[in-house]
């Protein structure tokens, strides 16, 4: 795997739960088990998903994270001081609110289109998606499309998602130009 690849956690809670012990419990030890640079908190059924994001930040300013994204929700990152926020593929009107409070800014992007319309927006990454299979996403892009969409638009910065859960995914997406893959499933030890 290349040492420049960006490795990027997604919460979800149906594998961290919204218990606040055992979702602490469990994002520090996917923490400590592998390399993360960037970590996005990712919930959209918990209640007490404000607790739990504050949680979340905490915990991954203690493992030194790089990266401390909110999905979707731009004005708790900035409360939070997160780093930044993972913007959905229907929040493009979010961008520059999101940027105007300067945070890092990712969206995830299935098209070209989705992805001429971050470009034209100055985000500092797409997630592009979904590569392999995963559940209730769609028909997988694959390998030849993640490098098509890495050659025609070379001057973004392009995180592989979708069905990365093991260390052959990574492999091939190490040997595209991908600046880094994310995965909820590939951290959950």
């Amino acid at each position: 795997m290349r040492d420049d690849l960006i490795s990027y956690l997604i919460t979800d809670p149906k594998y961290y739960t919204n218990d606040i012990e055992i979702f602490e419990k469990k994002l520090i030890k996917n923490l400590k088990s592998k390399k993360v640079n960037i970590a996005c908190f990712r919930d959209k059924t918990s209640k007490n998903f404000k607790k739990l994001a504050k949680i979340f930040v905490k915990i991954c300013k203690e493992y030194n994270v790089e990266k401390i994204l909110i999905n979707e929700n731009y004005k708790l990152a900035k409360k939070l001081d997160a780093t930044g926020v993972h913007l959905t593929s229907k929040q493009f009107d979010k961008i520059q609110k999101a940027r105007d409070l300067d945070l890092y800014v990712i969206i995830s992007c299935h098209n070209y289109k989705d992805i001429e319309i971050a470009q034209e927006s100055h985000v500092n990454a797409i997630t592009y998606s979904p590569i392999f299979h995963s559940p209730d996403k769609g028909e997988p892009k694959g390998m030849a499309k993640l490098r098509e969409c890495i050659r025609v638009y070379e001057d973004l910065d392009i995180i592989a998602l979708g069905g990365i859960i093991n260390k052959e995914h990574i492999e091939q997406i190490s040997r595209t130009r991908a600046c880094g893959f994310a995965s909820i499933r590939y951290f959950v030890t």
